[in-house]
Formats: C-alpha cells, structure tokens, sequence
C-alpha cells in the first residue's frame, strides 16, 4: 500500500496551524491584555515573559503558508484570493506589533505611550483578521473550475464577525494564562481574578459557533448529529464542559502552569470540532484534499524536505522555552 500523500500533508498542515495558535496565541493575548493592565512596570513583565521567544513563534505560519502552496496549490490560489483583505490586516497587525515590540523599550516617556497603544492594536487587528479569516473558512467560498468566483467582500459576514471577536478572547484567555504561570505577586493576582470571566465568555462562544454553524451549513449538522456520528463526536463536548469546570476550580487555588495547559486544552478541543465538521474538506464546502493536492512527485519531494525542517524547529522551539522557563519579575527577567 502507498503512502498516502494528501492525507499526510493535510496532517502536517493543521499541525503547523495548531502550533502557531498555541504559540502565537498567548503571544498576541499579552498584547490583547495591555487595556486591562494599566501600570507600566507590570506591562514591561509581561512583554519580557516572551520578549526571548515571541519571533520564533510565527515561524508556524510561514511553515503553514509554505506547506499549502506545496502541496495543494489550488487551496492556496483559492483561499488567498478569497481572503486577501483579512490576510492583509493580519500581516499589517503583526508588523505594526512586531515594530511595537521592539520600540516601546527604547522610546522615550513622551512616545511610550504611544508604542504601547500600537501594540495592543497591532494584537487586537491580527487577532481579529485570523478569526474573521476562520469564519469565511467555515462559510465555504464561490469556486468555478480551479479559481475563486466569489467577491472581494464575500468573507465579511455576521458570522465571521463574531468569529473574529471569539479569537480575541480565545487569545487573551491563553494569554491571561501564560501570565499566570510566568509571573508572581500582584500582577499574577490581578490576572487570576480575571480568567474565570474569559473562560466563561470564551465557553459561551464556542457554544453559539457550535449552534449556529450547523443551523446554517446542513451537511455539518448531518456530520455531527447523523447515527452513530453523534456517539462517536460525543466526547468532545463533555470534554470542553469537563475542562471549564476544572479550570473554573483550578483558578481558585494557589496554581500556576494549570490553567495554561486547561486553556491549551479547550482549544485544541476547538480545533477538533472545526475538524470534524470539515474533513476532508480542504476548500469548504465541497473540494476535498485529494482533489486539491499537487502533483504525486512534488508532494513527495517536499514531503522530504518537511520532515528535516519540521524536527529542527521543534528542537530548537523546545530548547528555547526551556532555556528561559521560569518565573519573571519584574525588573529582573528570569531567574
């Protein structure tokens, strides 16, 4: 039997997006949290919890961007024509964040406050394009033959709206985690008492996504509510119920790394479910990834190629957050 090349990729692709969520997502959440924390010193800790990591965590994003072209170039004509404005504001956000990030340590008094207002909204912009991005996803989009039909506008909906406020949450709530595992005293308090209410708003989006994607898409409520489906897909919704109740215990004791890991978890359970409802759809509603994948011998080739550069960026990814584990304080850095 072959190797199933499609398949694989298909694989190697939602990884490298479920890595740059997890990595990127608490990354932009600090920048998301910048409005809720006021005090200056409190906002130089939290950037230097990632000042050392934060660049090679959008590295997955270009391996994602990199990998679909490779392997189903018609998903990447397709799903860029029909995004290119979010696309846009996405990689506009992250370099106004990224310039941010750099200059609000060596402005002067009189322009801090300035860079810190433009990191937050570089945050809340590419944030908020990825979840509008991810709406248009879940709609589908207007293909004829092997090109995009659909208007400019078409990813605007009421839909992908709500979608792209959910991943502002989504991400504060990893980064309001991180903090609390990364930081000690007043600062790690204040951000405790504020993670029950973004685990409850973020609970409460995942639901009405969950209700009101299959009312509109039928072949996602056949998916999920269809016998024995309904059985099969049935732990991941006890799970998320399951996971908020033991976050929501969790933060009322003394915790540090808990509550990461459980918002980790209830996102990944997130991504599941998007799975689920669209496999193996690759262009929503009707391309599958077969008939999206490149040529055999090309697939093949960077396949090869993939499976040398994906353990390299592991590897040194891992070596990187355990060089610089620990608490920071602040004026300190790690200790």
């Amino acid at each position: 039997m072959g190797i199933d090349l499609p398949v694989i990729w298909a694989v190697i692709i939602g990884f490298g997006l479920m890595m740059y969520v997890v990595m990127d997502g608490f990354d932009l959440g600090i920048g998301i949290l910048f409005p809720f924390i006021r005090d200056r010193g409190d906002r130089d800790t939290m950037v230097n919890t990632v000042a050392p990591v934060w660049d090679g965590n959008e590295t997955w994003l270009v391996l994602g961007g990199a990998a679909l072209m490779a392997a189903f170039p018609l998903a990447y004509s397709v799903l860029l024509s029909a995004l290119y404005i979010p696309i846009f504001l996405m990689l506009a956000g992250l370099i106004w964040r990224g310039v941010a990030f750099e200059f609000r340590f060596k402005a002067d008094e009189t322009h801090r406050p300035f860079w810190d207002k433009a990191f937050a909204w570089g945050s809340y912009i590419a944030t908020f394009s990825q979840g509008v991005a991810l709406g248009a996803f879940i709609n589908g989009f207007k293909v004829t033959g092997a090109s995009y039909d659909g208007g400019s506008f078409d990813w605007l909906s009421p839909f992908s709206l709500f979608t792209g406020v959910a991943l502002i949450v989504a991400y504060a709530l990893l980064g309001c985690t991180w903090l609390i595992m990364k930081t000690e005293g007043e600062l790690q308090h204040r951000l405790k008492a504020l993670a029950p209410t973004m685990t409850l708003v973020l609970v409460a989006a995942i639901v009405i996504v969950s209700v009101w994607t299959p009312l509109t898409h039928p072949s996602i409520a056949t998916r999920w509510f269809s016998f024995p489906n309904i059985i099969i897909f049935s732990p991941v919704p006890v799970l998320v119920v399951a996971t908020t109740w033991v976050m929501m215990r969790v933060l009322r004791n003394e915790t540090h790394a808990s509550p990461f890991l459980l918002a980790l978890l209830l996102l990944f359970l997130g991504y599941t479910g998007l799975a689920i409802s669209l496999w193996p759809n690759i262009i929503p509603p009707a391309i599958s990834i077969r008939e999206a994948a490149g040529p055999p011998e090309s697939m093949g080739f960077t396949l090869v190629g993939a499976l040398f550069v994906i353990p390299l960026i592991l590897g040194y990814t891992a070596m990187s957050y355990y060089v610089f584990r620990g608490k920071v304080r602040a004026g300190e850095g790690y200790h």
